[in-house]
């Protein structure tokens, strides 16, 4: 019998749940050309089981009850749909302080992880991780009990109780099938409090962890809070979410969330900030760049396009192709259904 021990290993020596996964591992091969398999789908899961509801400030998207998700998946996965990201609403669960729901065996994500695991095994399963959709607060961790230094009558955020409680969030995911954990709260710490985590549950080499890294205070959230749920109940997340200009910033948090452990490092929005997404692929040039074009990103475009002030197919190719040329690898966009059929077609009109 041996007489030594072996030493639990760095966070900075867990790589595998960066490539645990086939789709996983195409995310790492830095491609600059646009595919189907770079392309994330953002779908909101609804807790009310039959819903099918058109967010009106969204177009073409729906709320999505867990009886109707694998009729709207079926379709895209056959045209070649490789990953999805969750993001769960709450419209019917009680909130409180601690965002209680968003770990709860009846949450809405973890009921739509467990079916779409079983019903499309090949899917690449993300899911995004913060707390806002279900807190009582709508702010994206818990309340600090200390008083607000500019305003004595409005709370700031904990941090450092937050981290924890996201890593519960991101931990309960994974135990339900998520191949990849997104935390989107920017709540210092989350990355690592994550990381130890999977890897003290078994799961640090078996579940990609993809950071928000970069994620910044932006007038473009709306639709998406009107689809979640999750606006503010009173304040804003400008403490914690980046500053527009914070350009040093941005550098600082791309490098410590890829220090802390995440696999991928995600840029949001995306359109504004194509300096951000060069840094970020400049700095770590050995994590796979995300991006998300956000709701108000595509919404204009949308709308732009409706107006009839360019051609939407046009402009969603010379956005998503920006991206790429900026350095991202991954891009998570409400447009890839029509990507899906997109690039299957002859690319001569564009």
């Amino acid at each position: 019998m041996s007489s030594f021990t072996v030493a639990p290993l760095e966070i900075s020596s867990v790589l595998h749940g960066g490539y645990h996964h086939p789709v996983a591992r195409r995310y790492q091969n830095n491609g600059r050309n646009l595919t189907k398999g770079m392309f994330m789908y953002p779908i909101f899961i609804s807790d009310d089981p039959d819903a099918e509801e058109i967010v009106a400030t969204l177009p073409g998207q729906k709320r999505w009850g867990i009886n109707k998700l694998e009729g709207f998946i079926a379709p895209l996965v056959q045209k070649g749909l490789k990953s999805v990201i969750l993001f769960g609403v709450p419209m019917k669960m009680e909130k409180d302080a601690r965002g209680s729901p968003a770990d709860d065996p009846q949450t809405p994500v973890i009921l739509a992880l467990q079916l779409l695991s079983k019903k499309f095994p090949q899917l690449f399963l993300a899911c995004d991780v913060c707390l806002c959709e279900y807190t009582d607060h709508g702010h994206c961790g818990i309340m600090s009990e200390l008083p607000n230094p500019l305003h004595s009558n409005m709370p700031t955020l904990d941090a450092e109780k937050s981290a924890p409680r996201i890593a519960e969030v991101a931990l309960a995911y994974a135990r339900a099938g998520a191949h990849c954990v997104a935390p989107s709260d920017m709540m210092d710490g989350r990355i690592r409090s994550i990381k130890l985590a999977l890897m003290e549950n078994g799961y640090g080499n078996r579940v990609t962890l993809m950071s928000y890294a970069a994620k910044f205070a932006s007038g473009l959230y709306g639709p998406f809070r009107d689809a979640a749920g999750s606006a503010p109940m009173y304040g804003n997340r400008k403490c914690y979410q980046l500053p527009p200009n914070a350009r040093g910033l941005a550098r600082r948090a791309i490098k410590r969330d890829a220090a802390e452990g995440a696999d991928i490092l995600m840029v949001k929005p995306t359109l504004p900030y194509l300096d951000i997404v060069s840094d970020c692929a400049t700095l770590e040039p050995d994590h796979p760049c995300a991006v998300y074009q956000v709701s108000g990103e595509y919404a204009m475009i949308v709308a732009g396009a409706e107006k009839g002030i360019y051609d939407l197919k046009q402009m969603a190719f010379e956005t998503c192709e920006g991206f790429v040329r900026a350095g991202a690898s991954i891009i998570l966009s409400y447009f890839t259904p029509q990507f899906l059929d997109w690039l299957d077609e002859e690319r001569t009109d564009l």
